[in-house]
């Protein structure tokens, strides 16, 4: 019996062979039809399938996640294989379903089914890193049940599982993954959970100041359809420049942790092209944070659209002003210098970095910041940082007595000190970042007065700090006056070859004369 069984099967193997191969395509859509028709009479459960990714990869489904965070609790309950993952800072656990698996649901009376099922990947290729295919979720209902379904139960499981993912959402710093580092990571971004301590309380800078870019990242927050009804995409460009040591990098945390943004922090040396650059933005999620730090510095996108100065300029302005030219090539130097191997090769133009600012797809996501950092905001193209772009400069500045006060708080826990007055006229004299004030705050030994002897450190640090700007005022007041000692000695050279250019004219003149006569003298003689 089985022997015929197993000659039944093959012989039907064979003709379904055959008739793939030889019968017309749209014939064979027909039979398909109604094979799928008599298989429904006999099957009747609806299935429902929810891909981890759509639009080719593009952006994780948002359903996908929703459906993830609801069926967590039940998870627990009912499957036997479950995969775990820590939320709050490590401070508490998730378990989820792990592939494979089927979990039971109840909606009004109504008995659901969820699984969580992998594509299989059909690539025929061999490959050193592993493959995987798409992941989903699919649910099955019996047909009788479909109006109830379809337009009350799904509606619940995502408000459901976005509220679940609101309370157990933890914040992440994301980086652009190299282009010859994705063939295992299957993705643009990798992460890790963002831990930044920085707040708003403890930056220093003007209360003033600070209050309104508080105000300024509320207002933005709550602007959705403000936004929608001026028909502009719900996102804000932000541009803080200053120092090296200012603060940007704890105003960027600080940011994010006020508003609850994940970070993408955008190395623009790693992508490839503009069209790279564009599916980066794609594959960032909302109520997020685009970071490109150092932006003078990432790549040579400054100054692409200067046109070479004629030669006779470019000799006039050495003559000019030989120390600016110095200075220029001295900061033009320090900015090529880090990206100068790595401009060769990325081919991120600044066109492309405008368009992934303000172009069509920088709409895609909605509620997100863009944020530059710069120290040279003058080296910036003016089409980078204009009004729409950068909507918002934020200047990051020295020390003064308000961010020393913020940091003596941070540090020492002391709102006042005897020595305070002494530390403010000296702020006002003398510039000093805030990250060398804190550096001189924090202690470094725990014997003794630990408070005395930071602030007496912080004192000899301001007063070295207004020695050694004393000394660079000189130096660069003598170097200017050298400059113009020179500029003088060539403006007086010049002024003398333009003295003698006339009596070497009126030499060169008489010389000519005298040689035409004794040439005509000669000839008459030989005639």
């Amino acid at each position: 019996m089985f022997a015929q069984l197993g000659s039944t099967f093959g012989s039907l193997f064979i003709v379904w062979t055959m008739f793939q191969r030889y019968f017309p395509l749209h014939f064979q859509a027909y039979i398909d039809q109604y094979l799928r028709r008599l298989v429904k009479a006999f099957d009747p459960y609806i299935h429902i399938k929810f891909y981890e990714y759509s639009s080719d990869r593009f952006r994780c489904s948002e359903a996908y996640v929703a459906i993830e965070n609801y069926l967590s609790s039940k998870s627990t309950e009912q499957a036997k294989r479950l995969k775990g993952d820590s939320v709050k800072q490590g401070k508490s656990l998730v378990l989820g379903m792990d592939n494979e698996e089927e979990v039971l649901d109840e909606f009004q009376g109504v008995k659901l089914f969820w699984s969580k099922l992998e594509t299989h990947n059909k690539s025929t290729t061999i490959s050193y890193y592993p493959t995987s295919g798409k992941m989903y979720y699919k649910l099955s209902f019996h047909n009788r049940y479909r109006e109830s379904v379809t337009k009350s139960y799904l509606n619940y499981v995502l408000e459901e599982g976005k509220a679940i993912g609101a309370r157990n959402r933890q914040k992440k710093l994301y980086t652009n993954n190299p282009n010859d580092d994705r063939s295992y990571h299957n993705t643009r971004w990798s992460h890790v959970v963002f831990e930044h301590p920085a707040t708003f309380d403890t930056l220093a800078m003007d209360p003033k100041k600070k209050e309104e870019i508080i105000d300024d990242l509320v207002t933005f927050r709550e602007s959705k359809e403000y936004y929608a009804r001026i028909g502009k995409a719900w996102k804000r460009g932000y541009l803080l420049y200053g120092p090296p040591g200012t603060g940007k990098s704890t105003m960027i945390a600080a940011i994010a942790n006020f508003l609850n943004y994940d970070i993408y922090d955008l190395e623009l040396t790693a992508v490839k092209d503009n069209t790279d650059l564009r599916k980066l933005l794609i594959e960032t999620s909302s109520k997020s944070m685009i970071v490109i730090e150092d932006i003078d510095c990432s790549l040579a996108l400054t100054g692409q659209r200067k046109k070479a100065k004629p030669k006779k300029e470019e000799s006039k302005a050495e003559v000019v002003c030989p120390i600016k030219k110095k200075a220029d090539e001295e900061n033009e130097g320090k900015s090529s210098s880090s990206s100068k191997d790595d401009s060769k090769n990325s081919k991120v133009t600044l066109s492309g970095l405008l368009n992934f600012i303000d172009g069509i797809w920088s709409a895609s996501g909605g509620e997100r910041l863009i944020i530059f950092t710069t120290n040279y905001v003058e080296k910036l193209d003016e089409a980078l940082i204009r009004r729409g772009r950068m909507d918002k400069h934020i200047e990051l500045s020295y020390c003064d007595f308000e961010g020393f006060k913020v940091l003596a708080k941070n540090y020492l826990s002391i709102d006042s000190h005897p020595l305070f007055e002494k530390i403010r006229s000296l702020l006002v004299e003398t510039k000093i970042t805030p990250a060398d004030v804190a550096e001189n705050l924090m202690p470094k030994t725990t014997k003794g007065d630990a408070t005395e002897s930071c602030l007496e450190n912080l004192i000899q640090a301001i007063l070295k700090a207004a020695k050694d700007e004393a000394m660079k005022k000189k130096k660069a007041e003598e170097e200017e006056e050298k400059a113009l000692k020179e500029k003088e000695k060539s403006k007086e050279k010049i002024e003398e070859e333009e003295k003698q250019q006339p009596e070497t004219n009126s030499i060169l003149k008489s010389d000519k004369e005298d040689a035409e006569t004794s040439s005509s003298n000669s000839i008459e003689v030989l005639k």
